[in-house]
């Protein structure tokens, strides 16, 4: 709604005054929604999460270790709204959703007798002011690289905009704020320089020895080896993250390691599809040529073998990868760059239809087709067809990776037209057909 009516604004007034008009507009929002629900997150334990990747893995995992350690929690990020026991779809194609939704949810969160909330929280959010008045006790810091490069202006300006939560925290009226960083990611010194006295980092190094493969994740936590059923660096990173910052709150290990067991992964994030296939199928949300090469290296056949017995399925055999480039209009320089990560791991590569707004979505994929090399490429803009065709590449064994979605419930195309859409869903119905064929 918010989308259209500035849409039809940005038409009538000059372009000059609509820029210097929008940051004010946005700021009054957050400011009336916070005094209409009486500032709901004075009263709340707050956990920020942000970061470029990660982000709403990280959140769950936390809202899920709180609640195993006995506290009513409420989580909002990109996936779900979850108060107590209550959980419904993030169904705004929006992370952060608008500044009136948020402050009635924490301000729902405190009638439910909620004691902590679990918040993912974006550099659009900034922008746009609806992290004001909002007050964070704590917030972690998954990492920072290059993203929405085109929104911000720069990456400089994209990491400030991540900083600005940061300082928000600091000068707001919680006292003693604890920040979480990694402590692996050399961006994050921006953060950690800030006088913040309550500060806490994780690396990989200080829960050696870790152990990856196409099925678990296992590495040492308070002197034992704990196993947790997901997969990749990139998830150890982000269940480290929420480790640290439940240790910071002096939650008891032995309910850190329950909840993390008991975690079986985020919807649309490394979420396998099985249907009785002979082969693996993923879905997943990487839509950057980073996230794209760290989730390829997983199940590429040369990627992470696991030690001991064979968890489930044999290494991949081939990878079929399916992807378009989210965003119409923006962060166009990471088209060829998807396409040269795609090239550089994959055995089929289908391009396809992703948020293509209004931008033409075949010049899309032919941008990125222009980073692709020796690599045998179909285009099928219809996304559905393009899944069912990559599931058609696939023999036993053969991974199908379908990116750039996860959970995200629309295709946005031209004029803010929105079409239904689950990639996961989707993706099930055509596995139905072929196994019944």
């Amino acid at each position: 709604m918010t989308e259209q009516i500035f849409r039809t604004i940005e038409k009538f007034i000059p372009s000059f005054l609509y820029k210097f008009l929008q940051p004010h507009y946005h700021y009054l929002l957050s400011l009336i929604g916070a005094v209409f629900y009486n500032f709901p997150s004075k009263k709340l334990i707050v956990i920020g999460v942000t970061g470029t990747k990660g982000k709403s893995t990280t959140s769950e995992i936390i809202y899920r270790i709180f609640k195993e350690a006995g506290f009513k929690t409420a989580l909002a990020n990109t996936v779900e709204f979850t108060i107590g026991e209550k959980s419904q779809r993030n169904y705004f194609k929006m992370t952060t959703p608008g500044r009136f939704f948020l402050q009635k949810f924490l301000s729902r969160a405190l009638k439910e007798k909620c004691t902590h909330v679990v918040l993912e929280l974006t550099s659009e959010a900034t922008l746009q002011s609806r992290h004001k008045f909002i007050y964070l006790d704590a917030l972690v810091v998954t990492n920072v690289s290059k993203e929405h490069i085109e929104r911000h202006g720069s990456y400089e300006n994209y990491k400030m905009a991540k900083l600005q939560i940061a300082k928000e925290m600091l000068s707001g009226i919680k006292k003693n704020p604890i920040l979480i960083t990694n402590a692996d990611d050399g961006e994050l010194q921006i953060f950690r320089d800030l006088s913040i006295s309550k500060q806490f980092t994780f690396s990989l190094k200080d829960f050696s020895p870790y152990n990856l493969s196409t099925e678990e994740t296992s590495f040492t936590f308070n002197n034992r080896n704990v196993k947790a059923p997901f997969v990749g660096k990139f998830n150890l990173e982000n269940c480290l993250a929420a480790i640290t910052l439940a240790t910071s709150f002096e939650i008891p290990g032995e309910k850190i390691i329950s909840a993390i067991s008991k975690f079986k992964g985020t919807l649309g994030r490394v979420q396998k599809i099985e249907m009785g296939q002979k082969f693996r199928v993923v879905v997943d949300y990487a839509h950057t040529s980073d996230s794209m090469k760290k989730l390829y290296e997983i199940f590429h056949p040369k990627g992470p073998q696991p030690q001991g017995p064979p968890l489930g399925l044999r290494p991949s055999s081939s990878l079929i990868c399916v992807f378009g480039a989210t965003g119409g209009g923006r962060d166009k320089w990471k088209r060829p760059e998807m396409g040269r990560v795609a090239s550089n791991y994959c055995d089929h590569i289908i391009l396809t239809n992703d948020d293509p707004y209004d931008e033409d979505p075949q010049k899309i994929v032919e941008e990125i087709k222009k980073g692709i090399e020796k690599k045998e490429v179909r285009i099928e803009i219809d996304r559905r067809k393009a899944i069912a065709l990559g599931l058609s590449y696939a023999k036993e064994n053969s991974t199908v990776l379908i990116t750039g979605k996860g959970t995200d419930p629309y295709l946005m195309e031209k004029n803010g037209k929105k079409i239904p859409w689950d990639d996961a869903t989707i993706t099930k119905e055509e596995l139905r057909k072929m196994l019944k064929s």
